[in-house]
């Protein structure tokens, strides 16, 4: 890993230090500003340590207290069946106007300190002309990117997949980080009702490891999610049996591939049954699953634990992480939601322009609620019944 003085305790990075409108950024150090001889280490293997400091301090202004990630990377393609469940047509002017709505709600900084973007809004501007990435650094909000070129079928596996996106990653990386972008996300799944078989699952560890690397050497705070698909019948301790593996292998490759830890973001599943199975869990079980399983395979040198929701209803999911949050942890247990955070903003806008500033109190409301969660003050009082449906879809494909 990089020398200890690089790793030394840093604050958050302020907003000034961004980029601004595509331009080069005023990097908080020499370290981040210049490319440095490789750093030794004990094994005699060498690791790039040009962005060390601006890693370190990227992640833990991500993992702030109180915070958490507004994740709207959704492809073209899926922001389309999001908009074709209001009756707008799938066109860049309409996926412009929602992606518009989802990041200017005032305050949203408050509670929101990253966003994932997918790769056409990082590059577009809001229906008024302004960037996006300015729309957001302006609420001290650090913007992120999408680099996966998603899933594809894993020949000699059981009807598996596995993650593609690897080839040409570090050019990308390298174009999104002067566009503005300071951190990636890298989404691989697994499936238990599948196997998994351990080609999967070292398939899904391999790649996000090798991701990780690059976007680190490209200056880009590496989220590494290795999702446990909802999907099944099976019971929480399969989950927790499931998930404990592959966590293991995950972190195994991250430490081959040399990966500083102290600037990654891990984006896992909670522990829950599967979406199918008769036993349902209550927020005290999953977080008691979830927080062992935690402990007992993720170095507290991690900044942050933002969790996915896949599938899970707005409440439940709040609910969920509130429980994590009744005692301190080793880290940052927060959120990076997408549809556990959109699913009744967007409901509420429908569309019609009338409609845009109670939608973005919508946002508003839940982003609060898991500001509480993450601090563990969330009661789950006055919430609609809209925030309580549950969202899984089998088989759901990004």
């Amino acid at each position: 890993m990089a020398s200890a003085s690089l790793l030394s305790s840093s604050p958050v990075i302020q907003k000034s230090e961004w980029v601004k409108g595509g331009q080069s950024i005023r990097l908080p150090s020499a370290a981040a500003a210049v490319r440095c001889q490789p750093a030794a280490t004990p094994s005699g293997l060498a690791v790039r340590a040009s962005y060390a400091d601006e890693l370190v301090k990227t992640a833990k202004t991500i993992a702030s207290p109180g915070r958490g990630i507004l994740a709207m990377d959704e492809s073209n393609a899926t922001c389309g069946k999001r908009l074709a469940s209001i009756g707008l047509e799938n066109t860049e002017a309409n996926r412009q106007a929602y992606r518009t709505l989802l990041v200017s709600p005032p305050g949203l900084g408050q509670y929101i300190s990253g966003a994932i973007l997918f790769e056409e809004t990082l590059y577009q501007s809001t229906v008024d002309g302004r960037k996006i990435v300015d729309v957001l650094i302006e609420q001290n909000i650090v913007p992120g990117i999408k680099v996966d070129k998603g899933l594809v079928p894993l020949a000699g596996s059981n009807n598996e997949s596995w993650c593609q996106g690897l080839d040409g990653l570090a050019s990308r990386s390298a174009a999104y980080y002067q566009q503005g972008a300071r951190f990636a996300k890298w989404r691989t799944v697994v499936s238990i009702p599948n196997g998994p078989s351990a080609l999967a699952v070292k398939e899904a560890a391999w790649g996000l490891a090798r991701y990780a690397a690059i976007s680190q050497d490209n200056g880009l705070v590496p989220i590494v999610e290795p999702e446990i698909l909802l999907d099944g019948e099976h019971g929480i301790d399969r989950t927790f049996e499931v998930a404990q593996k592959v966590w293991a292998e995950v972190f195994f490759y991250l430490a081959e591939n040399n990966v500083m830890f102290e600037g990654i973001l891990l984006k896992p599943s909670m522990v829950t049954p599967g979406a199918e199975c008769k036993d349902r869990a209550s927020p005290e079980q999953v977080a008691a699953y979830t927080l062992k399983l935690l402990r007992t395979r993720i170095p507290p040198a991690v900044p942050g634990i933002m969790f996915l929701s896949g599938g899970q209803s707005e409440v439940e999911a709040t609910l969920n992480l509130n429980a994590m949050n009744q005692a301190p942890n080793p880290w940052h247990v927060s959120f990076s939601y997408a549809r556990a955070l959109q699913n009744t903003c967007l409901k509420t806008w429908g569309g019609q322009p009338e409609n845009v500033k109670a939608a973005q109190d919508a946002l508003l409301v839940r982003a609060k609620a898991n500001s509480l969660a993450q601090l563990g003050k969330y009661t789950g009082e006055g919430e609609s019944e809209e925030a309580k449906k549950g969202m899984f879809v089998k088989g759901y494909v990004y």
